[in-house]
């Protein structure tokens, strides 16, 4: 542990998981000094396979996880550790960065693959389902909860959107809106022309077994026989570090970058769910790999 805290890396990926293990390899083929440091609670921690992902389209996520890991490691120039970040500055080389075990380290370039955090609504048996029968991506599982009896629930834009995604998948279709639906009349007719339901009322319990969802109960005391729930959910970013260095942050609560995943602040890179609001493991894994490509670019321009 003395020979890598006294070490400048030339790269601190903050965040292990997909888009982390990807910038790391780029830098890693390249012989850079690179220390990943992860505290394994990775954004999609709730889903069981991963889907919509080429080579690996319904895999077991531990086991994806963990075979990425491993290939990755071979490279005898990254570094994992377990540890949770709490404090990141400037520093003379570059940046410092303090761990929860109490740990220091220095590198030239952070890249913050950190994820977010969902905010998961107070209602009985959400937080069983998530993730199970209460989904958000309709590209991640969409096909796997095809001709399910499905709810959206959220807004009017929201539902209707998500409505325009999915009624491929299911003739059997209600539309749930937190508050008094605003729907226009075009809208209206194209919901009605595809036998969409629409029910203007809170949810306050999912019943379910095991996370599969059985039956919605509403505010008004009704009861709806269902079996997967659509919503949307507000998050907050996982890591505090990059606003800490100065980071924008857009109106969406995602880290501000550029094309090639630079963040506002110089020597400062973001990627995966922290800066995109595409979630799956297949945009975590390109923006991981082309911010780890620019950095190494980088780090190659200041010949050291």
């Amino acid at each position: 542990m003395n020979k890598i805290k006294n070490k400048i890396f030339d790269v601190i990926v903050i965040g292990g998981s997909y888009s982390g293990l990807s910038a790391a390899l780029a830098l890693g083929r390249f012989n850079r000094d690179i220390l990943i440091l992860d505290h394994n609670l990775p954004t999609n921690r709730s889903s069981q396979n991963t889907q919509n992902f080429l080579t690996q389209d319904g895999a077991e996520r531990r086991e994806l996880a963990l075979t990425t890991k491993e290939q990755v490691l071979k490279y005898p120039g990254i570094t994992f550790l377990t540890d949770f970040v709490i404090e990141g500055e400037r520093s003379a080389d570059g940046f410092l960065i303090k761990t929860k075990k109490g740990d220091s380290f220095n590198s030239k370039k952070l890249i913050f693959a950190t994820g977010v955090q969902d905010i998961l609504p107070e209602i009985l048996g959400f937080k069983e389902c998530w993730g199970t029968s209460v989904v958000h991506c309709p590209y991640c599982h969409g096909y796997e909860l095809r001709n399910l009896k499905t709810v959206i629930f959220g807004s009017s834009e929201f539902a209707f959107n998500t409505a325009a995604l999915i009624h491929t998948l299911t003739s059997d279709l209600t539309i749930v809106t937190k508050s008094l639906s605003d729907f226009t009349d075009v809208q209206l007719e194209k919901l009605g022309h595809y036998n969409i339901r629409v029910f203007e009322s809170s949810v306050t319990e999912i019943q379910h077994y095991q996370g599969h969802m059985k039956k919605i109960t509403f505010k008004n005391k009704n009861v709806l026989d269902a079996q997967v729930l659509y919503t949307s959910l507000p998050f907050s970013q996982s890591s505090k570090i990059p606003q800490q260095l100065g980071c924008s942050i857009t109106e969406a609560g995602l880290i501000s970058v550029n094309h090639e995943q630079q963040t506002t602040i110089s020597g400062v890179y973001a990627c995966g769910d922290n800066s995109s609001g595409m979630r799956s493991v297949a945009t975590a894994v390109y923006t991981g790999s082309l911010a780890g490509a620019i950095v190494n670019q980088e780090l190659s321009k200041e010949l050291t």
